[in-house]
């Protein structure tokens, strides 16, 4: 059951940090996960919370400071604990982790927790990370892992795995490696328990792995992770050499980044446009183009309509009710088409098939729905009373306009793409323009000819 955060329950932690309370914050803290007490710690003063991290221990505490937000971290570390304090902490939490929180602090204060750190192999492999971008492999992975040599017997794959596995959180698999540290294979823990004691690694693994490149990006490998099922994942050189793994919670930060970013651009936004501390002008240039470009479709079409006002709409009347039928769905047919597409470019997996066997798929869809929608919109304006060739005007207007607006869809985001346009901001506009105007000519054009106008 997930932990509730109440307003009652940080005024008695506070209470106990100014009392100086041990065994209470000790006792209230105890069975909350690390994500929970980090959580705690946002609406608590600094000194009040650095004190609850002391009370709470180092290794403890190095888990709080991995769940904090990292806009609270970088000053919350910076001016309230000194290198020696940092450091202590940081040699709890795996590398990957403390060089992204030694990332965010100043160059002078870096140098000397990397200086301090007791585990030199430690400051050797954050050393090592701080020199890959973050939105790639290399910055993702960790350097702790459990490694074994192809050669080796498993009495010593064992002994190796149990002086390795005490610097490593998790053992999520035994990778294997030959005599330059080749990524070969992958070896699982069941293998090596059930095997005898003078059988050779080679025997026993699997050469079949999956690994990524040090320079591929953070998209790529949440990608393959995903499409893959993989809780973690090795990462190589370009030599294929065994340089870490990443682990799937550092993956499932990137999803959530990628959910964000995707959540901002289909609103028209983009990257931090809508944080706080930028300005509004900011804001409205994220946003104004595209409201320009809907606008401007939505001003053509009532253009368009007034052009057959005097031959058609004051002849037949009833055609103008049927106009917000025939533009809403449209709309919502176009949205459905291009949110599939969107969702497809943004796994990559619309490549897994032609565009042709693409289009036709949505064709095919498309002409089911529109008959449907079709039958049912004449059942229903003929079972009311309205005229024979009315009835007929809005369903094959509407079934016609069914068509189009899936073609639409489905065409406009890999057209956008195709050009480096981000589809999820600009599909939008485009697919609602063409719907309205060529949605209103398909209606207007049918009507004309049933009613020889």
């Amino acid at each position: 059951m997930a932990f509730e955060l109440t307003r009652e329950f940080v005024a008695y932690i506070e209470e106990a940090a100014e009392n100086r309370d041990d065994a209470f914050i000790r006792e209230s803290l105890n069975e909350l996960y690390p994500a929970d007490i980090a959580n705690l710690l946002v609406g608590m003063d600094d000194d009040q919370a650095k004190y609850v991290l002391e009370v709470l221990g180092r290794e403890t505490g190095a888990e709080v400071i991995s769940n904090l937000d990292p806009y609270m971290r970088t000053d919350f570390l910076a001016t309230k604990f000194t290198s020696e304090e940092i450091a202590g902490f940081i040699g709890f939490i795996e590398s990957d982790d403390a060089a992204d929180i030694l990332n965010e602090q100043p160059g002078k204060i870096r140098e000397e927790v990397i200086a301090l750190l007791e585990n030199r192999e430690k400051a050797r492999h954050i050393i090592d990370l701080l020199h890959y971008e973050e939105d790639t492999a290399g910055g993702l992975m960790a350097k702790e892992l459990v490694k074994c040599n192809l050669n080796w017997t498993v009495v010593q794959c064992v002994d190796e795995i149990r002086r390795q596995a005490q610097q490593v959180e998790k053992v999520n698999s035994v990778y294997v490696v030959d005599e330059k540290g080749i990524l070969k294979g992958r070896v699982s823990l069941k293998k090596i328990v059930l095997s005898r004691a003078s059988n050779r690694v080679a025997d026993i693994y699997d050469d079949e792995v999956m690994s990524v490149e040090l320079h591929q990006s953070a998209e790529e490998v949440a990608d393959i992770m995903r499409r893959y099922d993989l809780d973690s994942v090795p990462v190589v050189n370009v030599n294929g050499k065994l340089m870490g793994r990443i682990t799937i919670d550092d993956v499932v930060d990137v999803i959530t980044e990628l959910a964000e970013r995707e959540r901002q651009a289909m609103s028209g936004l983009s990257g931090n446009a809508e944080e706080d501390e930028e300005s509004i002008w900011l804001s409205v240039k994220a946003r104004l183009p595209w409201l320009l470009i809907g606008m401007i479709g939505g001003l053509l079409a009532a253009r368009f309509v007034g052009i057959f006002e005097n031959d058609l709409i004051a002849v037949v009347p009833a055609l103008a009710a049927f106009i917000p039928l025939i533009g809403g769905t449209g709309g919502n047919v176009g949205i459905q088409s291009s949110s599939v597409i969107l969702q497809s470019l943004a796994n990559r997996s619309v490549f897994e098939i032609s565009t042709l066997e693409r289009l036709m798929k949505v064709l095919v869809i498309a002409v089911f729905n529109g008959v449907i929608l079709g039958l049912i919109v004449f059942a229903f304006n003929y079972a009311l009373g309205a005229e024979l060739r009315l009835s007929l005007v809005v369903s094959i207007a509407l079934i016609s306009v069914v068509l189009l607006a899936s073609f639409m869809g489905t065409v406009t985001p890999l057209v956008l793409d195709k050009f480096g346009i981000n589809p999820a901001v600009a599909s939008g506009p485009f697919i609602t323009t063409a719907n309205d105007l060529l949605g209103l000519t398909i209606y207007f054009l049918t009507a004309k000819l049933l009613y020889s106008l």
